[in-house]
């Protein structure tokens, strides 16, 4: 590298003028949210907002009760804000775990040494020190520290396959070779790519952020809004929940306002004026007014469920709470005046109703605020917390580290994979394909002299390394098609290196983009007799070229013989996206020198080389398309090259597709949003693609309703890694590009994938199956309050039952349901629609169906055993006096036994089996059915007042269990014809 002497880089004073001009050559790091902020943004769970709307409700329920009667029941609010602080805990937790172990594998050191040339001197400095307008000097094996043109090239070539794909790129200062097509200029280096073969010399044109490799990381931090499938599906939940509690909530609350003021017909049941009733509606309308904050989104909620989007008012959005109550004390002075006018003073305490009644108002207030807390399901933060944080856990095992909780439930709602292809659908490392060496019989090497020289040939003729610090793999160093031949050789049990080491090359001359090909002479330990022999691999029209006969099994044949079959067979192995190489060589003597214009060479064959696919890719691609989940090709590779691996995976049908279903980059970029839209429907590769093109069909997929997941490994993926529904990089991958990402494959395998769709998917019926289980305890909790305060009844089931049976056995149930194993069967199903509700038409049937039943069951047993001769009957052999508290302890357990053995028909919905089946592989599932049960007894026996109970005797525990296990039975019969 003569020239170098003639470049003096920059002075002291030049680099730190140009290091403040264009900043430290060090990528800003992506701005870590604090854990006080990553805490709270699991409060933006929808379901965790509308429990904590309940807390603050039942909070103020309990106080008012303090200051009207001097106790209050704390222990419902205490026991929400519990279920709130588990969930969101439990959440961050597992995801602070997931960030410190990917913190620890995605470790980037800026501190790397590289060559530059300062003050006349040639030096090395860090790659962060480099600055614009340095002189770095590369060789085989470095990175490039930064963007910059090059100025000395000789025989370079470049891995970029961690920007474009393309694992090897021929560079040159040469104007007259430079290539059409290609993504970067050919004189031009990027950071982050790597020489593979030559050497040469760049002047630093971008540093850090500037670098190509700098915006993609930039492209790869940007902050995307939109919910997860998930979270859109609770949100419609939350929404239908409180729009059914505060309906049921204000019937109720009008029902028994009515049949107290207007329907009493107690004989000492006071009678009121108009006025007083004036004054009573006046508070009434101000408390809705002053409440407007509350109940007016639940209105519009309302709208938007039966598909009527209204705006709400932005007074009301975005008025304060203050404003609001201000506004209904307003409504409530304006109508006691127009009262005034009409003789009604509310100074004079007798134009107000009672205190009695007022405390009958409250308390009908309480019974319907206790039903909206009633209608939230507690349990399901805890149930999706637990379903999520288990699923991390278990697909960590099966490789795949999941940093963000919601990626493991949205893979399994995924529609279109977009798949990089260097490095996930290949290894990434250049392999033989095929050998066509004519002189060895059946392609296998031996003992003889023609094994012997094909061996020499490949070691001797090669820059190329094998690294075998992996003794189970050894790992190609240098350029990867010479890489290729000697992993072949390493595969025959052949050590190059030996072979290197034994034999004397005499000259050499490197491989360049002018000639095409690379040449060595050696003195030869092939026969017995010591010679020179010169060897040539390259292009092989070139070798070919150069040679007057192929060498045979059946000895030498002129070219002209045999030229057809081997373009023939090239042209086959070229149509299968393979690069070629040809090998000859001749004997030499003292005199011969490497002469290019050499025509006497004897052709021994070729080889095709590829980046093959990796095994498990063409059945996971399978597993995946008949999950009814797309798969395309996002690559920066050559249209015949990406084809040919879609062929080989299986999305691509000769004879079916055509080039609607394939596009290069550039004309992917010149087509207009629509246009675009339209093509993407069938479109199944993407090559000579951009990280900008990657990004732009991600958004375009998700703008047509698709869930989409992506998968890279390079600094090119980065940006749409960050823009799709789940990205997921590979863990050999880029910093950037596991950064973007929500899971990193820690053993690179496409597999994976399919895994984690599997996960997702069984997740999300989890899900289900503990929405329709605890739903159904809604129902029956929900109208037995109802009907119960309506019938005047006292309330069947306490403030602290209510708590066991809406949060602690719920959470449990949680438990089990989220710990169920996944279910394979899940792949032979569509992913569901994006607009899906969660709760289906079966899940609705059986939750209305079953609930219902439930409550006739109980009201059934409520209204029986409200007879004092029936108590007695029933429970003769309880004591008179406890005959009723007894009763009730009954009732409590009647209704947990029924949810109980509904859990087990909640574990068996969706599957077509037994509620049995795979109980070896739900361990977890027994144990929490254990502790439900004995927890039960447990609250029985010694809950006392707390609970409202007292001990069972071992006789009715029998009939409980016994009677209510029919939920069970008739839910396996249900099932057992259902198959038939």
């Amino acid at each position: 590298m003569e020239q170098k002497n003639h470049r003096t880089g920059l002075t002291d004073a030049q680099v730190l003028e140009s290091r403040k001009k264009y900043g430290e050559n060090i990528l800003t790091p992506p701005e870590k949210e604090p854990l006080w902020k990553l805490f709270l943004e699991k409060f933006e769970d929808p379901i965790i907002r509308i429990l904590l709307i309940a807390a603050f409700l039942s909070l103020g329920i309990a106080i008012v009760e303090h200051i009207t009667k001097g106790v209050g029941h704390y222990s419902e609010t205490i026991g929400i804000f519990c279920a709130i602080f588990l969930a969101t805990g439990v959440a961050f937790w597992f995801e602070l775990d997931a960030n410190k172990k990917f913190d620890v594998l995605n470790q980037v050191n800026d501190d790397d040494l590289v060559m530059v040339i300062r003050n006349n001197n040639v030096c090395q400095v860090s790659k962060r020190d480099v600055v614009v307008g340095d002189t770095v000097l590369l060789e085989i094996g470095n990175e490039v520290p930064a963007d910059g043109e090059l100025v000395e090239a000789v025989t370079m070539q470049m891995d970029e396959s961690c920007l474009t794909g393309e694992p090897s790129i021929d560079k040159t200062i040469d104007p007259k070779e430079f290539e059409d097509g290609v993504t970067y200029p050919s004189n031009y280096v990027l950071r982050g790519t790597k020489v593979i073969n030559g050497h040469g010399a760049m002047v630093v044109a971008k540093v850090g952020d500037a670098t190509e490799f700098g915006q993609v990381a930039e492209k790869s931090a940007e902050m995307v809004e939109g919910q997860t499938p998930l979270n859109r599906q609770l949100d419609s939940l939350a929404k239908f929940i409180g729009v059914v509690g505060m309906v049921l909530a204000a019937l109720t609350f009008t029902v028994l306002f009515v049949k107290d003021i207007f329907f009493n017909e107690s004989p000492d049941a006071p009678q009121y004026s108009l006025g007083q009733l004036g004054l009573v509606g006046a508070v009434i309308i101000g408390a809705v007014i002053a409440l407007s904050k509350v109940w007016m989104p639940i209105l519009y909620d309302a709208f938007e469920l039966m598909g009527k989007d209204k705006e709400i008012p932005d007074s009301v959005e975005n008025g304060g709470w203050f404003k609001w109550l201000g506004f209904g004390v307003l409504a409530f002075i304006v109508l006691a005046v127009i009262g005034y006018a009409f003789g009604v003073n509310p100074l004079e305490p007798t134009s107000w109703v009672s205190l009695d009644t007022a405390g009958h108002i409250l308390q009908y207030f309480m019974v319907a605020v206790t039903l909206v807390v009633v209608a939230v399901p507690e349990g399901l933060p805890m149930s999706v917390t637990l379903s999520l944080a288990l699923s991390m856990r278990r697909m960590l095992k099966a490789n795949n580290l999941v940093r963000k909780m919601h990626a493991c439930e949205t893979m399994g709602a995924t529609t279109v994979i977009c798949t990089d292809k260097t490095g996930t659908l290949t290894q990434n490392q250049m392999q033989v394909s095929y050998t066509n060496f004519y002189s060895l019989h059946d392609q296998k090497l031996g003992d003889n002299e023609i094994s012997k020289m094909i061996v020499e040939h490949i070691a001797t003729n090669s820059t190329a390394f094998l690294d075998y610090s992996d003794p189970a793999k050894a790992k190609a160093l240098g350029n990867p098609t010479e890489g290729a031949l000697l992993l072949w050789l390493h595969s025959n049990n052949i050590n190059y290196l030996d072979e290197r080491e034994s034999t004397k090359i005499v000259e050499q001359l490197p491989f360049s983009t002018e000639r095409k090909y690379m040449a060595t002479i050696v003195e030869s330990n092939t026969s017995a007799k010591s010679r020179k022999i010169m060897y040539i691999k390259g292009a092989p029209e070139i070798v070919l070229g150069k040679c007057s006969v192929v060498e045979t099994e059946n000895g030498s044949v002129p070219v002209s013989e045999l030229r057809e079959q081997i373009e023939e067979q090239l042209l086959q192995y070229q149509n299968q996206a393979m690069r070629t190489l040809g090998f000859a060589y001749k004997i030499a003597d003292d005199s011969t020198s490497i002469d290019a214009h050499d025509k006497d060479f004897i052709f021994q064959g070729i080889t095709a080389i590829s980046d093959p696919v990796r095994a498990d890719v063409p059945a996971a691609v399978t597993e995946c398309l008949q999950a009814c989940i797309g798969v395309k090709i996002v690559t920066g590779d050559t249209y015949a090259t990406a084809r040919e691996i879609g062929r080989q995976i299986g999305i691509w049908k000769d004879g079916e597709d055509s080039d609607l279903n394939i596009i290069t980059g550039p004309d992917f970029e010149a087509l207009s949003d629509q246009e675009a839209l339209n093509r993407i429907k069938g479109l199944k590769i993407m090559c000579r693609a951009r990280p900008s093109d990657k990004q732009r069909l991600v958004s375009l997929l998700k703008q047509s309703g698709e869930i989409v997941a992506v998968t890279g490994d390079g600094t090119n993926d980065a940006p749409a890694l960050n823009h799709a529904d789940v990205g997921l990089s590979m863990g050999s991958g880029t910093s950037v590009a596991k950064e973007a990402s929500d899971i990193t494959l820690l053993d690179d395998s496409f597999s994976s994938i399919a895994v984690a769709v599997m996960w997702g998917r069984s997740l999300y019926q989890n899900i289900q199956r503990f929405i329709l289980f605890q739903l159904t305890i809604n129902v029956a909790a929900l109208l037995l309050v109802f009907l119960g305060s309506i019938f005047g009844h006292e309330l069947p089931l306490t403030v602290t039952q209510m708590l066991w049976v809406n949060l602690i056995m719920d959470t449990f149930a949680a438990g089990a349901l989220a710990s169920l194993p996944p279910n394979p069967n899940v792949m032979n199903e569509k992913p569901r629609k994006n607009t899906d509700f969660i709760i289906t038409p079966p899940m609705r049937s059986k939750i209305l169906f079953v609930g219902l039943v439930f409550v006739g069951i109980l009201m059934a047993m409520l209204f029986y055993f409200n007879v004092q001769a029936n108590l007695d009957t029933f429970f003769d052999y309880i004591d008179a006096e406890n005959r009723y508290a007894y009763f009730l302890s009954y009732f409590f357990t009647v209704f947990v036994l029924l949810q109980f053995w509904n859990m087990f028909n909640a574990k068996a919905f969706q599957t077509g089996k037994s509620a049995f089946a795979g109980m070896n592989d739900s361990f977890g599932f027994i144990i929490v059915a254990g502790i439900i049960l004995a927890g039960q007894v447990l609250i029985v026996t010694f809950g006392g007042d707390v609970f409202r109970t007292v001990p069972l005797l071992i006789k009715d525990w029998g009939i409980i269990i016994g009677a209510t296990s029919f939920v069970l039975w008739i839910g396996e019969l249900f099932r057992l014809f259902q198959k038939k």
